[in-house]
């Protein structure tokens, strides 16, 4: 990104925050290096944050990474990811596992194109950052699509892990990476009414789309519980998850700045922003395990049915009598 140091640089560094304003990303880049924030804004060559994690170097003049903090929780993120979908692979029969792992997926992927753009990997001031860009974009919006697409598993609207349902799947959130993609890439190349001083579409599909597509799967959710379950604890689950995603976009939005600076440049809002966000995921993986129930006469290493047998000629008593015929 365009913070390619830890001393103060031109632009936003050291004046005061811009207000907010509906449609720009200048009060928002202010607080926190989002990867998009080098290629729009108000000033040329982006937007800095007022503070920001600092840089370390990989050997003797060798290349700077930003935001090492942020890369580490990155790293752990894509491990936990690995064992949720290993853990949601081992459900053979549960409902939505195909469509819930492919969010998984979908999440980990994005994670790492993000770790690319804000580590310095791919600098900020090549052609491939803002074509890397508008993929991430494109990859975000798409996985809240996923995400938004399994709130409506639950509702049996159609077989889940059918075909219908995957190429739905597929299909709805290709079409939304391309939108979101072709409205980031014309925004940062200034093509046609898209502008990257003025980045209105951008940030309707970013912020608006986005937090739109998670608050409906939240709803939907509640909805399916409320009225489909009789245990009410998974919306307990749901609503950790939703609460971690607003904390984080307090610690990114409001505090990042705050945090920089008692961090010592150790640490910015980043950092907590996207721990936020992996607990939040965490937390829909919970929330599915536990209003999913697999059926465990067909599941593969799952504990023996146990079966209860009325025998006539003992007047009615039950036997329990399990898998390999003992009874008790």
């Amino acid at each position: 990104m365009a913070n390619s140091s830890t001393t103060t640089t031109a632009g936003l560094q050291g004046a005061a925050a811009p207000a907010f304003s509906f449609g720009s990303f200048d009060y928002i880049c202010s607080q926190v290096s989002l990867p998009v924030c080098p290629l729009v804004g108000s000033i040329q060559g982006g937007v800095e944050p007022l503070c920001y994690s600092r840089n370390i170097q990989l050997g003797s003049g060798g290349t700077l990474v930003f935001e090492p903090g942020t890369l580490a929780i990155q790293i752990v993120a894509l491990a936990m990811t690995a064992i949720m979908i290993y853990s949601i692979k081992s459900k053979y029969t549960a409902v939505g596992r195909k469509e819930i792992v492919t969010f998984f997926y979908m999440y980990a992927i994005t994670t790492i194109v993000e770790f690319l753009l804000i580590s310095n990997i791919i600098p900020t001031y090549t052609v491939a950052y803002q074509y890397m860009t508008a993929v991430y974009v494109g990859l975000l919006l798409a996985t809240l699509w996923t995400l938004l697409f399994n709130g409506f598993v639950g509702f049996q609207w159609m077989d889940d892990g059918t075909p219908l349902s995957l190429w739905s799947l597929r299909l709805s959130a290709l079409l939304i990476f391309l939108l979101s993609f072709a409205v980031s890439i014309l925004t940062f190349k200034n093509i046609g009414p898209f502008s990257s001083s003025s980045p209105f579409a951008l940030f309707v599909v970013y912020f608006v789309f986005g937090g739109a597509f998670i608050l409906l799967y939240v709803v939907l959710q509640i909805i399916l519980v409320v009225n489909t379950l009789d245990d009410r604890w998974p919306i307990g689950d749901l609503l950790f998850g939703f609460s971690f995603f607003v904390i984080g976009q307090v610690f990114e939005w409001v505090l990042s700045v705050r945090i920089c600076d008692t961090a010592k440049h150790y640490v910015d809002g980043l950092f907590f922003g996207i721990l936020s966000s992996l607990l939040a995921v965490m937390m829909v993986y919970k929330f599915w395990d536990s209003i999913t129930k697999e059926d465990l006469e067909f599941a593969v290493g799952g504990r023996a049915n146990v079966w209860e047998v009325k025998d006539p000629l003992l007047g009615g008593d039950v036997e329990e009598i399990d898998a390999a015929g003992r009874r008790f």
